[in-house]
């Protein structure tokens, strides 16, 4: 007879043998379950997919329409050709509405073509300069960016995808041209319709796809931007300078992420490393799909709030907004002291020896855009550095860094950024002005004054009129370009407010590309002045509804250069709309916006 030891014995076995078949059983289900197959799925074509300045922007439900994220989604794949078989992408944006069914979109598309990886930030959430970090630290073939950046969110507002290739740029114009002419014959997309991921926490997900395996890992959203920036700058002076340190009171600075994507990497950065209080340093900094219903667009008309607190409150040394997927940003001083984007890249430009990282690499170039006032071009000539302009968006300077030409670079539309990634920099710009206020031990008026008083004043504004009638802004346009080709208006001297400006150039602005040679046309009419003043008229390509015209100011002076800004502007300011006949064309009195 066998002992009660045996049967125990026998029983044990019996049952690690039922658990192994179970386990079995489970596994073979599971993998029944994660073996999935892609389908085609007919589809036609919707007008108008064509990518603008940085990626395709339209209203959220024109997005929500049937197909029409995944034919656009489907053609950036196609245009990238064989390469997406067994590549791996970047995947995330500001979180704004439909961010989260854009990504399932993206993920099941992906899966299809045969991407080998997908890089998501948690819960879809990356701003677009983290988005190029990864890109450049995993060294992928490249990422899609959700946003429509500063444009407003929830579902009556704004959406946006835009592409950004391997250097961590946004796509050349080659590229999404391709893209563009690939939306007008689309007859199918690839998806995978039973694949079913979480991307809310951090881990790693494996699937089989079509016999292939797809991975998506969901990152930490923040973690490699943030080693990213500790490498280029000091953040134990960074530190001293918030906290104090003995022999200076603490540096109080309010920085606002109006409800943008920024929210993470505020927390992360300012509260958590550099010991800024969450209480009185920082606001607005969860993120929301709507943007708490504000517009995330920082400047003095829609980071109001920031500015008023911080005229109200004079404990405030320093003030500073970004927009929704972080890549924009707005300085000011002390009692709102407000800093133009064209003098905080010149400032920069002027004492990137305050940063450890050019320390290091050292400074190969500027670079701004075309309607950026050309403060920095007078730093650049002082420094014999190398000086480039260029077509309005971020895309142009990627070349430019690539080839070791270009150190920092900034558009008046308050970009500013370094060849750090390819993509302007909000966080970046703050970290840089904060750095130079620990070296210099100086407010930021007393910097802005300093450098005036060196190179002289551009003074600057731009007045944007959004949601204008398209053929009366195209009218409007044509009319300025009759005008510059008629040869008697090279010479011509025009008067305002008792001042006079005499026109020494006018053309419409085209850029060849000193790397690959590649040329862009028609940019922008530009009218520049004896005196160093321009007036520049263009239509931005970052609306989702209408034309938005643009007329930008850039009024030099060498030696009046603390006198009120709008003051010193209105003169030349009347000039660009007596020259433009704006009001006519458009029965516009007043700009929406002016910065």
């Amino acid at each position: 007879m066998r002992s009660s030891l045996d049967r125990i014995d026998i029983e044990r076995s019996k049952f690690k043998k039922t658990q192994r078949l179970n386990k079995t059983s489970r596994l073979e289900r599971l993998e029944t379950i994660m073996s999935l197959s892609s389908i085609l799925v007919p589809t036609t074509p919707f007008e108008g997919q064509k990518p603008g300045t940085s990626g395709l922007r339209k209203k959220v439900k024109v997005f929500m329409e049937k197909n029409y994220t995944e034919n656009f989604v489907q053609c950036i794949l196609n245009a990238l050709g064989a390469k997406v078989k067994g590549a791996t992408l970047v995947v995330g944006g500001d979180g704004r509405y439909f961010s989260k069914q854009a990504v399932n979109i993206i993920i099941r598309i992906a899966a299809a073509n045969g991407v080998a990886k997908l890089i998501i930030g948690e819960r879809g959430i990356l701003s677009t300069p983290a988005v190029s970090t990864l890109i450049r630290t995993h060294k992928v073939l490249g990422g899609i960016v959700l946003t429509a950046s500063h444009n407003p969110g929830g579902i009556r507002h704004d959406f946006g995808i835009k592409f950004n290739i391997e250097n961590g740029g946004p796509a050349p114009d080659s590229l999404t041209d391709a893209v563009y002419e690939l939306t007008k014959t689309i007859t199918q997309y690839k998806f995978t319709p039973d694949l079913d991921c979480e991307f809310d926490k951090k881990g790693v997900q494996t699937f089989n796809v079509d016999g292939s395996e797809f991975v998506v890992e969901v990152v930490d959203s923040s973690e490699d931007y943030v080693a990213l920036m500790k490498e280029i700058f000091d953040f134990g002076k960074l530190k001293e300078l918030i906290r104090g340190d003995g022999k200076r009171p603490p540096f109080q600075v309010l920085i606002d992420s109006m409800n943008g994507v920024t929210g993470v990497y505020v927390t992360r950065i300012f509260v958590e490393e550099l010991g800024a209080s969450p209480d009185n340093n920082v606001r607005r900094i969860i993120p929301l799909d709507n943007f708490g219903e504000i517009h995330p667009d920082p400047n003095l008309t829609y980071a109001k709030d920031l500015v008023d607190r911080v005229k109200e409150d004079t404990t405030y040394d320093f003030g500073a907004a970004f927009d929704g997927d972080g890549d924009r940003n707005m300085i000011i001083g002390k009692n709102a002291f407000f800093v133009t984007p064209s003098d905080s890249l010149a400032v920069i430009a002027n004492n990137l020896q305050c940063i450890p990282y050019f320390q290091k690499r050292g400074v190969h170039g500027f670079a701004r855009s075309m309607p950026t006032a050309a403060a920095v071009d007078r730093v650049a000539a002082k420094l014999g550095m190398e000086m480039f302009e260029v077509p309005t968006g971020w895309k142009y300077f990627g070349n430019l860094m690539d080839a070791g030409r270009l150190s920092l670079c900034g558009e008046e539309s308050f970009g500013t950024g370094s060849d750090h990634i390819r993509e302007k920099d909000g966080i970046w710009a703050v970290l840089a002005w904060l750095s130079i206020i620990a070296h210099k031990n100086m407010s930021v008026e007393d910097i802005l004054t300093e450098h005036w008083k060196i190179y002289g004043r551009n003074y600057f504004t731009r007045y944007d009129y959004e949601e204008c009638n398209t053929e009366d802004a195209n009218r409007m346009m044509e009319h300025l370009e009759k005008l510059i080709a008629n040869s008697s208006f090279v010479g011509r001297t025009l008067t305002s407010g008792g001042k006079s400006y005499t026109v020494k150039i006018a053309d419409n602005f085209s850029y060849i590309d000193p790397i690959d040679k590649s040329c862009a046309k028609n940019q922008g009419i530009r009218v520049l002045f004896e005196d160093g003043s321009r007036v520049i008229y263009r239509l931005s390509g970052t609306g989702s509804t209408g034309a938005t015209i643009r007329l930008y100011i850039d009024s030099y002076e060498k030696d009046n250069v603390t006198a009120d800004a709008q003051v010193m502007l209105k003169p030349l300011v009347e000039v660009g709309l007596e020259i433009s006949q704006l009001k006519k064309f458009t029965g516009r009195d007043q700009p929406t916006v002016i910065t």
